[in-house]
């Protein structure tokens, strides 16, 4: 009785690696297909929170839900499309980004307190959460490795009026701006490199 046992908690924790795996290599897949496919990815994300959007006004009308979780919900929706402008290149320091990471946690906040009073089933909970609340943010979250490699653009240029020559050479500042990389596809990249064994080349 106690070896099967034991198999069973093996096997659970098997199919915890596989998937841990799965998910890893879906998302390293993602992520560069964003830094490929750029504008391609802007025109789904657009796409994407129109449809969040939508979900929202068919849960004001059809749903008991509080007009308080759809009105975060909407500005949530109206801070992702200030955020896509400027796609891929987000600013960690913008308010509009800083806004969008607030509503999130605002959005999660009003939906655990509604369903904790309000019975649904799992599948629902999970839906409203799944498309409302994780769809958008998790495309801007794989999105984010896309910001390390776009060419530079006045975006990234600072007023020249400053006497830096390196404030006033948008080439010069994308170079050394890329020294730094905090994204998806970064972390990724490490990973393979530091935890993968590398390939030694023959030399004969």
């Amino acid at each position: 009785m106690w070896f099967i046992y034991f198999l069973s908690w093996l096997g659970l924790l098997l199919q915890i690696c596989f998937i841990s795996l799965s998910v890893a290599a879906g998302l390293y897949y993602l992520a560069e297909l964003v830094e490929e496919y750029t504008v391609f990815t802007a025109k789904i994300i657009k796409y994407m929170i129109f449809a969040t959007t939508t979900v929202y006004l068919c849960l004001l009308l059809f749903e008991e839900f509080p007009f308080m979780m759809i009105l975060f919900g909407l500005v949530s929706c109206l801070t992702h499309f200030l955020l896509l402008k400027s796609f891929p290149y987000f600013v960690l320091s913008s308010p509009t980004f800083i806004a969008s990471i607030v509503f999130i946690f605002i959005n999660h906040y009003y939906a655990f307190s509604y369903f904790a009073t309000v019975y649904y089933t799992f599948g629902e909970v999970l839906g409203y959460f799944t498309i409302c609340l994780w769809f958008v943010p998790f495309a801007f979250f794989v999105s984010l490795s896309a910001n390390e490699y776009v060419l530079p653009t006045v975006l990234e240029n600072r007023p020249l009026n400053t006497r830096d020559d390196k404030d006033m050479d948008v080439v010069s500042n994308y170079f050394n701006r890329r020294g730094k990389r905090y994204g998806l596809l970064s972390f990724f990249k490490y990973a393979q490199e530091s935890i993968l064994p590398q390939r030694v080349k023959k030399q004969f």
